[in-house]
């Protein structure tokens, strides 16, 4: 049964709410639990605290089901660097979810997973592998005695199958579903052949949270036994279409012919072409949920991701030859495809164009500037040879070109980039930025120490002065300093610094 999005998302709730499960609505990607990760990166956990005793669950029965939009960038979670060239990964997806907190088990868990997949999707059983723990004899009793599914075709692995929140707290066996694309995209084996990655493919993972890990490491069974289960949407909708490819899926594909029409580029004229306009499309996701859900693009943890993503998204625009900007023509397609489904999108969609089209701009600007002196750099390395650390650093420094651009760019023909050159120069200029003394008039000391700290925190400041004279920028720090001075820290400045013999620029900061 070919099946798009929406309609994904529709049977997946009809079906659970009709077993007795809430419907709640998704939670933001800016997590609230204080020990969550950076964003929101799986269903459950907006469920968190309900799993871990920490609030009294309020559905009735205890059931619950839902669609959470999640972001995996960054951090242990990173998939960035595979995205466009796997035909899996993703930096934005959903996960369909259906969790029991001290309520139903596992056959009901196994039973209904079976139900859904075949019955509902109308998948073909006999495409279907089971995975359970190696010590869950129970799990696999049940899916051969209760659902009569073939034992032949049930793998049992050990770490790949036991899931943990943390060092401490619920953890469980989980039991994982794989739908066999065929030969043509592996070996045989099922899941558990690691060369077989590509045909064997998961697209439901059940958790069975029946113990608690103490701080000895020892379990313990839990009093209260949960459900916790994640689909992945994108995937479930590839295999209703017959595709390994997440981006044949219906709102992906959509995305990439838009990508298609503003880059002028054809899907499938150059492999490397394809692996930008797929990236283009999922970083369309991305940002625009981000910047939806309250994420501004800056120097510092979230913000420094979503600005990661959205610059190189404009990046690889632009080795295309886009010149025109195209961060808002992705968002306002993101918003006509998936504002039914997320409100939020449509009620933001004038702030969301707007951040993203002036970030683009602004890199941009960064871009055309850097592209040529990195440019000139790389001519004078031998072939497959190392850019200095040192001439990075004054990409970074001087230009605000950032490392990982400069790093994509070099190792995209062929050479490396010196990483140990890079900070050894960044450690250098913050001892410089450290010290005491004088420097034309100006007391440095504890002014100097409390400057250093806003480096380490947001980074230097990007110049632009090499092209505008005037520019919107954030300040970050106001530093009170000897004799009534006051230092205002921007996030980008066209006011060049007194270095190197040459006088430092003058001017006026105005207020928005």
């Amino acid at each position: 049964r070919t099946m798009r999005a929406h309609e994904l998302r529709r049977v997946w709730t009809d079906f659970w709410v009709a077993r007795g499960h809430t419907d709640v609505p998704p939670a933001g990607l800016i997590p609230l639990h204080p020990s969550a990760p950076m964003f929101t990166n799986s269903g459950m956990m907006p469920f968190v605290t309900y799993f871990v005793g920490e609030e009294t669950v309020p559905f009735d029965p205890p059931r619950a089901t839902s669609v959470q939009k999640c972001v995996r960038a960054g951090g242990k979670h990173n998939d960035l660097d595979a995205i466009g060239r796997s035909p899996r990964h993703l930096s934005f997806f959903e996960m369909l979810g259906n969790f029991s907190f001290g309520d139903y088990f596992k056959a009901d868990a196994i039973r209904w997973a079976w139900e859904f997949s075949t019955e509902t999707l109308g998948l073909d059983g006999d495409r279907i592998w089971v995975t359970c723990h190696v010590d869950d004899d129970e799990a696999v009793e049940l899916w051969v005695d209760e659902v009569g599914f073939p034992a032949e075709r049930i793998q049992r692995l050990d770490k790949d199958n036991f899931w943990e929140m943390g060092e401490t707290g619920p953890c469980g066996p989980s039991s994982e579903l794989f739908w066999d694309f065929g030969p043509e995209l592996g070996p045989d084996g099922g899941p558990a052949n690691p060369a077989a990655e590509h045909r064997f493919v998961e697209f439901w993972n059940l958790v069975f949270q029946q113990y608690f890990r103490g701080a000895d490491g020892q379990l313990s069974p839990l009093e209260h036994k949960n459900i916790d289960t994640g689909a992945g949407l994108e995937r479930i909708l590839g295999v209703t279409i017959g595709s390994h490819d997440v981006f044949d899926t219906d709102e992906l594909a959509a995305l990439v012919a838009r990508a298609t029409s503003a880059t002028g580029v054809r899907l499938g004229a150059d492999p490397e072409s394809d692996v930008a306009l797929k990236l283009l499309a999922d970083h369309a996701r991305t940002m625009t949920f981000l910047v939806s859900d309250g994420v501004i693009p800056s120097n510092e943890e979230r913000g420094y991701v979503l600005r990661r993503i959205i610059r190189r998204a404009i990046r690889f625009a632009y080795l295309l030859g886009v010149e025109k900007p195209i961060t808002p023509v992705l968002a306002e397609e993101t918003i006509s495809l998936m504002g039914d489904a997320y409100p939020d999108l449509v009620a933001n969609a004038d702030t969301v164009v707007g951040i993203l089209g002036r970030e683009e701009e602004q890199f941009r600007r960064t871009l055309r500037s850097g592209l040529g002196i990195l440019d000139t750099a790389l001519e004078e390395v031998p072939a497959g040879g190392q850019l200095p650390g040192t001439v990075a650093f004054s990409l970074h420094d001087t230009y605000g070109f950032p490392l990982e651009v400069t790093t994509e760019i070099a190792e995209g023909r062929g050479f490396t980039v010196d990483r140990p050159g890079f900070d050894d120069a960044m450690a250098e200029q913050r001892a410089r930025a450290r010290a005491g003394g004088k420097k034309g008039g100006i007391a440095v000391g504890d002014e100097a120490s409390a400057l250093a700290a806003v480096l380490d925190e947001h980074g230097t400041t990007e110049f632009v002065g090499r092209e505008v004279f005037a520019t919107d920028a954030t300040v970050l720090a106001v530093v009170p300093g000897a004799e009534g001075r006051t230092s205002v820290l921007l996030d980008r400045t066209p006011f060049y610094a007194e270095s190197g013999g040459q006088v430092g620029d003058t001017g006026t900061l105005a207020g928005a």
